[in-house]
């Protein structure tokens, strides 16, 4: 596995995170939305690196 393949893992990981975060305090929808699609993306490239 490369190094940017993992960092792009745990990128979206931590991202996901704060989705949860989020969501648990009630923020606004669109601040979340963002969020996640940051973490799908940062996923996605990481698992088509590996």
């Amino acid at each position: 596995m490369s190094t940017a393949a993992t960092l792009l893992i745990l990128l979206g990981l931590f991202l996901l995170g704060g989705v949860y975060s989020f969501w648990k305090q009630k923020m606004p929808k669109s601040v979340i939305v963002v969020l996640a699609a940051g973490a799908v993306m940062s996923l996605a490239a990481g698992l088509l690196r590996l």
